[in-house]
């Protein structure tokens, strides 16, 4: 009993530290929506830029400085992006801003891989945040763990008190329901969409800054997290904040579960039967070899199933306040 309870709580914390990861992740994605109406393809390699561009910078200043430079690198890159690019095509509508972040992300990943190489980079946790910070319940907890649910935490604090008690959150507000009136009373909304998309990557950029280290660091990080980002947001709802973060955490408990997880599928498989024509029969013959995985064997599948059950239950998602 005492080892089922230490693993059910192993599995909670990581799942809830992935599931905070996968928020700051997401959060900056649901900003850009809901401001610009994108779905912003190059997400995702706004997150591995992070993560290489402290890598490198770690070797440089130390940690913690490259910490806060790389993200502020990636947001400027951003802006210049949304700028240069995403501000001429607006015009055009929201296909050709979608196939413009498309286009970005390939071009990131060829550049990463011609600056790093394809192969993973030696990107480790700080010495200060190595090893276990204390123990809860038989439950090691690493300290850099901690550090970056933490971490998450105060990002969505932040986010929140932002855009609901500030001057610059209302005036966003406004800018999103009503964007002729907010420029008619002396606002540069065009400004406000560039500051918007550059901190939305700037918060990708941290995700990768901070997670980068437990994860690993390589060119095929963006598209290892980039769908289940689009996931996230879809089943949040699109344009919810909090909408994001409980199903953030929904989706890293559920697929750490399903990782860690040796149950079987035949015993929740129904028996094999025979109709009386052979129709069922013959239905569970060709189907039979499903029952035979195991639930760890299709936790990548996890959030596409919780997404799948969650539209067909509300189409908007769970907490979804614009249409799409």
């Amino acid at each position: 009993m005492q080892l089922l309870n230490a693993t059910a709580g192993l599995v909670l914390v990581n799942g809830v530290s992935y599931g905070l990861l996968l928020f700051m992740l997401s959060s900056g994605l649901t900003l850009i929506f809901s401001m610009l109406g994108v779905l912003n393809f190059a997400h995702a390699s706004f997150y591995m830029l992070g993560a290489y561009f402290a890598y490198a910078l770690s070797a440089a200043i130390g940690f913690w400085p490259a910490l806060i430079v790389a993200p502020l690198v990636v947001g400027a890159m951003g802006a210049l992006f949304e700028r240069g690019v995403l501000r001429r095509l607006r015009a055009r509508g929201a296909l050709a801003e979608l196939l413009a972040t498309f286009g970005l992300a390939y071009v990131v990943v060829e550049l990463v891989q011609l600056a790093w190489g394809r192969g993973p980079v030696d990107y480790g946790v700080p010495a200060s945040f190595e090893g276990v910070l204390f123990h809860v319940a038989g439950i090691a907890v690493p300290a850099y763990r901690l550090f970056l649910m933490g971490l998450a935490c105060t990002i969505a604090l932040l986010v929140w008190a932002i855009f609901r008690a500030t001057r610059a959150g209302w005036v966003l507000q406004a800018a999103l329901s009503q964007p002729a009136m907010t420029q008619a009373l002396g606002y540069d909304v065009p400004a406000l969409y560039t500051g918007v998309f550059a901190c939305g990557a700037g918060l990708a950029a941290l995700a990768g800054a901070a997670g980068g280290n437990v994860l690993v660091t390589e060119p095929g990080m963006a598209a290892t997290v980039g769908s289940v980002v689009f996931v996230v947001v879809v089943v949040g709802g699109l344009g919810s904040l909090g909408g994001a973060f409980v199903a953030s955490l929904l989706i890293g408990v559920l697929q750490t579960w399903a990782v860690t997880s040796d149950a079987s599928l035949a015993q929740w498989w129904p028996q094999r039967t025979t109709g009386a024509d052979g129709v069922l029969g013959a239905f569970g013959a060709a189907v039979a070899p499903v029952s035979h995985l195991t639930v760890a064997q299709l936790a990548p599948a996890v959030p596409y199933l919780l997404m799948v059950g969650v539209l067909l239950w509300r189409p908007r998602g769970l907490f979804g306040v614009r249409e799409g």
